[in-house]
């Protein structure tokens, strides 16, 4: 007797019906709402709504089915972040509209102070590592992309934007001060902020071997200590360092001033997990679409952009960003 095994048939309704499932909890929403403009891995998610490892993976493995989130690799930990809506495709324009719903909704106050917390302990591993690493901290970066990799690129891009001669500059994390003799080279005034003493240590020996005397040197956080605003606001391979990237390109951009720029050297996605160890990176590069999402959310306008392929596999990229001027937007590349 020969049985016939039954077809299982997907009908385009099951997908829609995995989208209401996913988001008909309170916590998945909740869930959706912290993955705005962030990616935790399932541990840091169950710190912050205070449920078992178990509990969270189930719910993210519910979410990740509808196709509302998505998972990326750093090193040996998975990071999840929101998966963005494409209005094409069956269920986009429902995926859009929960997610625009969802960023309505209030955080409780202890969820904002786990979040806070979880940051918190990013931030102070980066700092450990600083503080243990300073001295051999460049010839490690050096393995996968040293200044003298990017430098022309950079200033290829900021010589295009023709700034004038009173204009000033400042440089988050500015390393062993590398770049900082290239920005006293063309703006009136440059400042440069680091949270490790250490660091600002070896920025400081170059400035006097150099005699850069337009630089300022400041021991201070970049996201939270009061500052100048600048015409040119510089990262150099500095947003992997940052607990929450998305969150810091907003402050960040509070330091530009209207019709001023931020320029900002990055790499592209990668899944090296060394690096983590070996130069105390929190984030394994990043996509490109994410860094403009998050600079428009912070109000800036994206500009032009160049990338860089190493010989060592690595990518760079480097990204220049507008913030539009009192009168409205502005010309990406007019600062005359």
């Amino acid at each position: 007797m020969n049985l016939r095994v039954p077809q299982v048939r997907f009908e385009p309704s099951d997908e829609l019906a995995a989208l209401c499932k996913a988001g008909g909890d309170p916590l998945r929403l909740s869930v959706l709402r912290v993955l705005t403009n962030d990616s935790f891995g399932v541990l840091e998610l169950a710190q912050i709504f205070a449920i078992g490892q178990s509990g969270m993976s189930h719910h993210l493995k519910v979410l990740a089915q509808a196709g509302l989130v998505a998972t990326r690799r750093e090193g040996n930990a998975i990071f999840y972040r929101r998966a963005l809506p494409q209005s094409e495709l069956l269920g986009g324009t429902l995926h859009a509209a929960l997610l625009e719903e969802v960023d309505g909704l209030p955080l409780a106050d202890e969820v904002r102070q786990r979040i806070a917390a979880v940051h918190a302990q990013r931030a102070t591993a980066s700092r450990d590592f600083f503080a243990r690493a300073a001295e051999k901290l460049q010839a490690q970066q050096d393995l996968i992309a040293g200044l003298p990799q990017y430098r022309d690129s950079v200033l290829a891009l900021l010589d295009s934007l023709s700034f004038d001669a009173t204009a000033s500059a400042l440089e988050v994390g500015p390393g062993d001060g590398g770049f900082l003799v290239e920005l006293a080279r063309r703006f009136s005034r440059v400042t440069a902020l680091d949270n490790s003493p250490a660091m600002l240590e070896l920025a400081r020996a170059r400035c006097s071997d150099e005699q850069l005397g337009n630089v300022e040197l400041k021991l201070a956080d970049a996201l939270h200590d009061e500052q100048l605003p600048a015409d040119c606001v510089v990262l150099n391979m500095v947003l992997h360092h940052f607990a929450a990237p998305a969150e810091a390109l907003g402050q960040l951009a509070r330091l530009v001033k209207a019709g001023g720029s931020l320029l900002v050297t990055e790499l592209c996605s990668h899944d090296q997990g060394w690096a983590r160890e070996a130069c105390g990176d929190l984030w394994l590069g990043f996509d490109q679409d994410d860094l403009a999402r998050w600079a428009k959310h912070a109000g800036l306008i994206p500009g032009e952009s160049l990338y860089i392929g190493l010989k060592n596999g690595f990518q760079i990229q480097v990204r220049h960003f507008a913030k539009p001027t009192l009168n409205g937007p502005t010309s990406p590349t007019l600062h005359r």
